[in-house]
């Protein structure tokens, strides 16, 4: 058991192997939040909650009780109106048009597991006591209103999930305008705040800002998480690092609209929260109706921002994604998106996957362009029938003829997009988000399909599984190539039309539910334009994700040294392509190239028919050693050792569960004339061990033992060159 209720204190006790967090019931009624960091060795506290008279202006909720103000409680689920200025976690407006709401305390059970979220992606365990869930009901005694308040906490992991359940047991209508999965009340304001932000092409940038009073939030209102955002944040205490010190994540399992917010109050307490958006959001529970809102996952470290990523990489690799693919090692692959764009026919495509089979790699990706008539990005999306333009002899022939090879076959989708120059258009021009009487904005010349209607999804699961049974395809690409704009449905009433951007990402889950437990042989790839929907949600349906559009070394560095913030590298798609590059236009080695697409799921997105003899030949040693490396790589334990955003060398490794082996990448950007000679500091060996060690393929013959490379490192490559990387492998030799 690691939930606890003390009876005599009122107050639940959540311990996984690391952390506590712990919950009091205040005058039997109140939910207040008392504590969230390491863990505490007992099962209650004896030091309660400290309550004080603080001002006047903090309204009394109990007259006769000067010392109780929800404006200056720490509260596990706070409302709005009674007194609390803060930001709520939900907000509910009733019959009579007002929106002041007070939950009280009914009941709590205690579960041995974790139950599923309906409808939505979520953790889950595959042994009922991985995990306990405390589910905790609330309810407005006016209105009817309850919340059921759930906490899975994770025996072996530092994290506790929360989400919570809306039900009306009124007689009335009731608007839920807010509901957000976690809000967390922090006793003092001493930290940073950590978020992952950027644009297409350059997501996931870190940015760090000091807590100030007032509020400090990130948000995605494009209707999904977005390149700009990702629904993610973290506190760092005073002197927290990447390698020490208290850490706080909050991540939300979901794909569209999102918030996730700091505030500090006048008191210099710190309010954490994240959920749904509640910009032009809204959901109408009519009596016995209930509304589910996402899971958020919350890490507590006490090893600074490494522990922290170590948790989420855990969890979101074994017990969020799913299927047969979860544990498998990813295959190598060629896409011929960047070798040809949409001008190919079936010869060049074979062309290409030989060339990728004689240099060792597995899978041929066929991207866009293969149906209706889509010679540019202007056409045909919706029309998921192959053109025999291109393809005379069919897709299946195509694919059949590559698989023959011993190569596997993979194809890029777009499902959630149609094109104005379409059938399905002319057919269903009603089928897509659109607001009546308003004209429809444009983005690559497309409009999105409306997955709030079940017709509209049954169209998607039926067209893409026709494609799916039609030839021996073992891998998807599915992208979605931009955001939303006119959120309105044809079949929804005026009253539910805030509901669509929500109902949508519900639509999304169910056709992704549907179509990949029909095809569990076929490894999915999540895509946005690279990364704009890089989020736990997809990660359910999903297990791997196109970390971005922008393929070039240097650039990569940063996306995926902040990707791996929260996501293991099990999860990112990282391809070789050609230079100049077709992003920036740099000219990076082909080996810092291939080095950098290594730290992920590995391929290549060129030309391969155009390499030369010389260029081969390093492909051929690429992919060999990928494949030597490549369990290590997506299933070791990560850690990062040299920030791209701190300096001009990058450094990050991986080591294995049993710390036999250990793979590490060094990157310099800019060559630095008469720079400083460098020792590169390694993290996770085992300090009595001995370790064999290789750079760039050439073995040392001397061995080194683990504590000496970690404390006092190896010595790095003084290298006169630009765009320079180096490739370290350790083999436990003692």
């Amino acid at each position: 058991m690691s939930i606890f209720y003390d009876t005599h204190q009122s107050t639940f006790h959540l311990q996984s192997r690391s952390t506590s967090y712990v919950i009091q019931l205040l005058k039997s009624t109140h939910l207040v939040h008392l504590y969230w960091g390491p863990r505490l060795q007992g099962t209650s506290i004896s030091s309660l909650l400290q309550q004080v008279e603080r001002a006047s202006f903090s309204p009394n909720y109990h007259a006769d009780d000067r010392d109780f103000s929800f404006d200056t409680l720490p509260q596990e689920y706070p409302g709005y109106g009674r007194g609390d200025y803060r930001e709520p976690a939900f907000e509910a407006k009733h019959s009579n048009g007002t929106t002041v709401n007070d939950l009280h305390y009914v009941s709590h059970t205690i579960i041995t597991g974790k139950p599923t979220l309906e409808g939505l992606p979520a953790t889950y365990v595959e042994q009922e006591n991985e995990a306990y869930t405390l589910e905790i009901t609330l309810r407005d005694p006016l209105t009817g209103l309850e919340a059921v308040v759930s906490y899975t906490v994770f025996n072996e992991l530092n994290a506790i999930t929360r989400s919570v359940k809306f039900d009306n047991k009124g007689a009335e209508t009731i608007q839920i305008q807010r509901a957000l999965s976690s809000s967390v009340d922090l006793a003092d304001d001493e930290y940073r705040m950590m978020q992952l932000s950027g644009a297409w092409t350059r997501e996931r940038h870190v940015h760090y800002r000091p807590l100030t009073p007032g509020l400090q939030r990130i948000e995605s209102k494009r209707g999904s998480s977005s390149h700009q955002q990702n629904p993610f944040i973290a506190l760092l205490g005073k002197d927290a690092n990447e390698d020490q010190g208290q850490v706080y994540g909050m991540s939300l399992v979901y794909s569209g609209n999102f918030v996730a917010q700091v505030e500090v109050d006048q008191f210099h307490t710190t309010r954490m929260q994240i959920g749904l958006s509640p910009f032009d959001f809204e959901w109408k529970l009519e009596a016995g109706d209930t509304f589910q809102t996402p899971e958020a996952v919350l890490v507590h470290s006490s090893e600074g921002l490494g522990g922290m990523s170590r948790t989420y990489h855990k969890l979101y690799r074994t017990r969020l994604s799913r299927g047969t693919h979860r544990d498998q090692v990813r295959p190598i692959l060629i896409n011929n998106w960047e070798a040809t764009y949409f001008d190919f026919d079936a010869p060049k495509i074979k062309s290409i996957a030989a060339a990728g089979k004689e240099l060792g790699i597995e899978l041929f990706v066929l991207d866009d362009g293969w149906f209706g008539h889509r010679n540019d990005d202007r056409t045909s999306l919706g029309d998921w029938v192959e053109d025999r333009r291109k393809l005379p002899e069919g897709l299946g022939k195509l694919a059949k003829e590559i698989t023959a090879t011993g190569m596997q076959f993979g194809l890029w989708f777009e499902p959630e997009m149609v094109s104005p120059d379409s059938d399905l258009y002319r057919a269903h021009p009603d089928w897509c988000l659109h607001v009546p009487d308003r004209s429809r904005t444009m983005g690559r010349e497309q409009l999105i399909l409306d997955l709030s209607r079940q017709d509209v999804c049954d169209y998607i699961v039926e067209s893409v599984s026709a494609v799916l049974s039609s030839a021996p395809i073992t891998y998807v690409k599915w992208d979605m190539n931009r955001n939303m704009s006119e959120i309105g449905s044809a079949l929804l009433p005026a009253d539910r039309q805030r509901e669509t951007a929500h109902r949508y990402m519900l639509g999304l889950y169910s056709v992704l539910e549907k179509i990949t437990s029909t095809f569990p042989h076929i490894l999915f790839e999540s895509c946005s334009g690279g990364g704009g929907r890089f989020d736990p949600g997809m990660l359910y349906y999903m297990p791997q994700t196109w970390t971005s559009d922008d393929t070039d070394a240097v650039e990569r560095l940063k996306i995926q040294y902040g990707t791996s913030m929260v996501y293991p590298a099990s999860a990112m798609g990282a391809h070789v392509s050609d230079i100049p590059n077709h992003q920036v236009g740099r000219m990076a080695p082909l080996t810092t190239r291939g080095h950098v697409a290594m730290s992920g799921n590995f391929g290549y997105e060129l030309d391969l028919t155009k390499l030369t003899d010389t260029e081969k030949q390093e492909v051929k040693e690429q992919v060999a050693q990928y494949k030597e490396l490549r369990e290590l790589i997506q299933f070791g334990q990560f850690y990062r050792l040299l920030s791209p955003f701190e300096s001009n060398i990058t450094s990050w490794m991986f080591v294995s569960e049993d710390q036999q082996e250990a793979f590490a990448g060094y990157f310099q950007v800019l060559s630095v004339p008469n720079g400083p000679l460098r020792r590169l500091k390694l993290k996770g060996l085992d300090p009595h061990r001995r370790y064999s060690m290789s750079v760039n393929g050439v073995t040392d013959a001397n061995t080194y033992a683990g504590d000496e490379l970690m404390y006092h490192g190896v010595i790095a490559p003084y290298a006169q060159a630009d765009f320079y990387s180096a490739l370290f492998v350790f083999k436990a030799v003692e």
